[in-house]
Order: C-alpha cells, then sequence, then structure tokens
C-alpha cells in the first residue's frame, strides 16, 4: 500500500518518459516537410522549448528557421543571443542539485562542442547573405576563439573532438571573400593539417580536392612558393590550372538531411571489485566497467556489493535520421559541377558522444549510487520501533530514483546530416543554375537558382530535408 501510494505521487513524472525529439514533435514535423514559416511559429507554442533551462535550444532552433527563411536579420538575432549564452554559460549550484536529485534533462542545456561552431557558420552565411563583409570577418575571428576554447577544453588531445576542420574551412572562405589571402591561406591550411593527423579523414568526411586546391592557390597567390612545394608533396597533387572567372565565383553549401536525434537507452550495472580491490560497475554484459567515485560521506569498506545491484542507467544515444537525397549536381553555362562533402553532422554526433561515454557513464553512476545507499539507509533495522515509517521512506526514495532516472535527449534538431559544397566559376551578370538532386528510387528534386556575378567571390546555401 505505501508503495502504490509513492508510485500515485510520483504518477506526474512519468508522463515526461517521453525523449525530447517526442515532445518537440509538431515542430520537428513541420521541419522535416519543409514548413519552415509554420515551424517558425510552432517553437513559441511548445511549452518545452520555453522553459528557462531550453533557452539555447530555443535560440538554435528560432535562428535556424529564420535563415531557411531567409530573414537573416531576425536570424542573427538569435544566433547572437545563442552565441552570448554559451559564451556565459555556468554550471550553477541549481543545476547541480537538479542534475543529482532528478536527472540531467533538468539541468540547463549548454549545446554540444559542434553546434557552437555550427553557429558561427549560419551567423557568417547570414552576414554574407547581408552583404555585410565586415561582420562576416567579425565571426571569421570568432571561430578562431571558439576553436582555443575547444582545444583548452580537450588538451589538445589528438583522440577527442579537439578541432573544427569545417569551421576552419569556413573561416578560410570568409577571409577569401574579404581579399585577406594571407588569413585565407592560414585558415585553409590549418583545415588541410587536421586531415592530415588523422590520416586525411575526419569525423567522417575525406580531405576535400576543392580544400587541396584552396590551400595551393593561396599560398601561391602570397607568393609562399616553398608552402606550395611542400603540400603539393604532402597531399600529391598540384595546382590546377584555371582562368579567372570574369563573373567572379560562388560557394555553394548544400546542407542535406537532418542530424541524428537522442534516444534513451538503458545500462544495469553492479557493483564488484577488481584485483586490487576497487570498487567498479560492471553492467550485464560484462563489457563496460567503470569506476566507483563515492562521496567522502561513505566510507568505502563499508558499502555492501548487494546494496548497489542491478542500477538501471538511462543513458543518451544517437539515432540516424537517413538522408532521402543522396548525389548533387550543378549545371551552369554549359558546365557541370559536383558536390563534395565538407562536414558530416551525422558521424561527428556519434562519435563525440561515444568519447565521453566513461566521463559521463561515471558521473552518472555515482549520483545512482549515492541515491541508492540513501534508500538503504533509510531502511529500518531489525529492533527500530518506526519501522513503517522507515519502510515507507525508503519504498518512497527508490520509486522516485527509477521514475527520475532519465536520460538527457536534447540536441539541435534542425541541424543537417551532412554539409557538402562546390565551387562555381560564374559569368558577370545572370547566371541560372539548375540544381538536381537524386534520390531513393531515383526521384529527383530540382532548384533552379540565379546567381549575379559581380567578380567577387559569393557564399550561398541550399537545404534539402526531403
Amino acid at each position: 500500500m505505501i508503495r502504490a501510494l509513492a508510485v500515485v505521487c510520483l504518477m506526474p513524472l512519468l508522463f515526461s518518459c517521453a525523449t525530447y525529439n517526442n515532445r518537440i514533435g509538431t515542430y520537428y514535423e513541420q521541419v522535416t516537410n519543409n514548413q519552415y514559416d509554420k515551424a517558425f511559429m510552432a517553437i513559441d507554442h511548445n511549452k518545452l522549448l520555453q522553459r528557462k533551462r531550453n533557452r539555447l535550444l530555443y535560440l538554435f532552433e528560432k535562428g535556424k528557421m529564420a535563415h531557411l527563411m531567409k530573414q537573416y536579420d531576425s536570424s542573427n538575432l538569435f544566433f547572437n543571443e545563442a552565441d552570448l549564452f554559451i559564451e556565459d554559460a555556468r554550471t550553477s549550484a541549481s543545476d547541480i542539485a537538479l542534475g543529482t536529485l532528478l536527472n540531467p534533462m533538468m539541468e540547463t542545456y549548454k549545446g554540444e562542442d559542434f553546434e557552437k561552431f555550427m553557429v558561427h557558420y549560419y551567423k557568417a552565411l547570414n552576414y554574407l547573405g547581408l552583404g555585410q563583409g565586415n561582420e562576416a570577418m567579425v565571426e571569421a575571428r570568432r571561430i578562431s576563439l571558439r576553436s582555443y576554447a575547444q582545444q583548452d577544453k580537450t588538451g589538445n588531445n589528438a583522440n577527442r573532438y579537439s578541432d573544427d576542420a569545417f569551421a576552419l574551412m569556413m573561416q578560410g572562405i570568409i577571409y577569401e571573400q574579404s581579399g585577406d589571402m594571407n588569413n585565407a591561406f592560414i585558415s585553409y591550411r590549418n583545415a588541410v593539417d587536421i586531415f592530415l593527423k588523422n590520416n586525411n579523414r575526419w569525423y567522417g568526411v575525406s580531405l576535400p580536392g576543392q580544400l587541396k586546391q584552396d590551400l595551393l592557390r593561396t599560398a601561391a597567390a602570397n607568393g609562399f612558393m616553398d608552402e606550395v612545394q611542400r603540400y603539393s608533396t604532402l597531399l600529391n597533387t598540384t595546382i590546377q590550372p584555371s582562368a579567372k572567372a570574369p563573373g567572379g565565383e560562388l560557394i555553394l553549401f548544400w546542407e542535406n538531411g537532418l542530424a541524428p536525434v537522442k534516444q534513451e537507452q538503458n545500462f544495469f550495472f553492479s557493483l564488484t571489485k577488481d584485483g586490487l580491490g576497487n570498487f567498479m560497475f560492471t553492467d550485464a554484459a560484462g563489457s563496460v566497467n567503470v569506476p566507483f567515485i563515492y562521496d567522502n560521506n561513505y566510507n568505502a569498506s563499508n558499502i555492501k556489493a548487494e546494496e548497489l545491484r542491478s542500477l538501471r542507467v538511462a543513458f543518451p544515444r544517437y539515432q540516424e535520421q537517413p538522408v532521402f537525397y543522396t548525389q548533387g549536381t550543378v549545371s551552369v553555362n554549359n558546365a557541370q559541377y559536383n558536390f563534395e562533402q565538407a562536414e558530416n553532422i551525422n558521424d561527428l554526433a556519434f562519435a563525440t558522444l561515444k568519447e565521453r561515454f566513461l566521463k559521463e557513464m561515471t558521473k552518472t553512476l555515482s549520483r545512482l549510487a549515492i541515491k541508492k545507499l540513501a534508500e538503504a539507509a533509510a531502511r529500518p533495522k531489525k529492533d527500530d520501533k518506526n519501522k513503517d515509517e522507515k519502510e515507507a521512506l525508503a519504498a518512497a526514495i527508490q520509486v522516485f530514483s527509477f521514475v527520475t532516472e532519465k536520460a538527457d535527449t536534447r540536441n539541435w534538431q534542425s541541424l543537417p546530416h551532412t554539409i557538402l559544397y562546390t565551387r562555381i566559376p560564374l559569368q558577370p551578370g545572370s547566371n541560372e543554375l539548375q540544381i538536381n538532386f537524386t534520390g531513393q528510387n531515383q526521384q529527383t528534386k530540382p532548384i533552379r537558382l540565379v546567381v549575379e556575378g559581380n567578380g567577387r567571390l559569393q557564399v550561398q546555401n541550399v537545404c534539402t530535408m526531403r
């Protein structure tokens, strides 16, 4: 009866077991159906996105939808606030308390590391779309600051997401667009070096041929012939001769599909001891071993393994959203151009979650262990006079821990699965681009894009969800 009462009291929490993706389902469905105006409005009617702890997600989604509607000024209002939010984000005492007593879903969302870089990508696109080159240059510099912060966070570990090659490629494009060929060369070189340090492949993306050419071309433009020779050897390529396009060039990004969403998975752990007498959590399959970092209030010698048997841990996992379109070409001025991958957010998301698995699982298990030990401490002893009250308290703690155990399944849902790009020479005046995407069952989606050749480098993007 006591246990039943505890369950009834906590019934409202049971209705919050849905993942973040489920709870913003209306908005997400409108995004996938390219109904950006409706999706933009739906964000303001979603109670979950209105909560203070989800402010950054609100800004991410509003900024992206405004961008897709080509409302670049409005988009950057949201992204600028998101940028400031990220810069000022601190872990408060209330966040620690909520994360410990309830679950990490109740903490303030601070963004995945790659999401922070993507803010600069969209802000730069917005500024370039508005013709605000100076503001785009500021964004290029902020990419460097973001890179330094990421390197500090990871200790510049070669096996961690310590830098972002795509962000550096974008930085190089911004500098080149402004005419700063020296900094463009440095950015392209830094991006290439990341690929070279990782056997020419970085989080699902092979070193783009276009990036090789951009590096060699800007090195030559600066008169750095030693660098041209060095990287020609390292990259096993040479500068491809090309006449200067009289109408300038267009760098066209293709944002394809949608990023993976987070789901919840359950692990079951028991407390064991290793050969040195250290406490370890081992999962049911025996394939995952996590050290138990216990609170100073608990003496390790007093911990009983049976008190920490079969701990259920809710942990996030990504679920890929398969892309519909698999190929894309651009035809213009009697020539055809193919896209190359520049960023694979899908692979990046899976890899970075795996990289931090042990750290976050250790934190989660330690939190649950303390709850479990509190439950054990509340149980009555044989000679206790208030046995019923203590039994009720222990039961309440048990049910509360079970019901509130929830993985943090939040992420920026409208990011693309993959970003591809191509560089297209233009003629002066009007250039009509015919873009064709080919998908499942050879279904095609044509997009017509008219670009005025003005003798300069221009940057635009197109998006396909389904």
